[in-house]
């Protein structure tokens, strides 16, 4: 494999993508690659619930704090369309993401899934290497 030089991670606000967001923070510290949560605008923004383009969430800011990545290697994207869409558009430019990363289910939970409706379709879609990181993900 190549060396990793950019990460993009999917970010709903849901713990799951909390999880996501911190093991991706550590991987791109310990790679020194550049690091771009994503959030893709739908229909939860059409509900009033929106992440604003130019201000990076709490949560994010904390975990990238506490990761000790480098602040120049990273970015807050938001994007219009659905997530999935949205984090397979981040293999091209600008991003050129050369890992995908979702956490195992975000906000739109369905009773009895294993994996969320979004990391299964980017698994399945996605022509650049995706991880999911599961719920239960501990630091090591």
């Amino acid at each position: 494999m190549s060396t990793l030089r950019s990460i993009a991670v999917g970010y709903d606000g849901s713990v799951e993508s909390e999880t996501a967001v911190r093991w991706s923070a550590h991987l791109a510290h310990e790679t020194n690659a550049t690091l771009s949560v994503v959030h893709a605008t739908g229909l939860l923004e059409r509900l009033g619930f929106a992440f604003k383009e130019n201000v990076v969430p709490t949560a994010v800011s904390e975990i990238i704090t506490q990761s000790g990545l480098d602040e120049a290697h990273f970015r807050w994207l938001v994007d219009e369309g659905d997530a999935c869409s949205v984090l397979i558009r981040c293999a091209g430019a600008p991003v050129s993401a050369d890992l995908l990363v979702v956490g195992s289910r975000g906000q739109g939970k369905r009773a009895g899934m294993m994996i969320g409706s979004v990391s299964l379709e980017l698994v399945q879609h996605a022509v650049t290497p995706v991880v999911v990181v599961p719920a239960t993900f501990v630091e090591p």
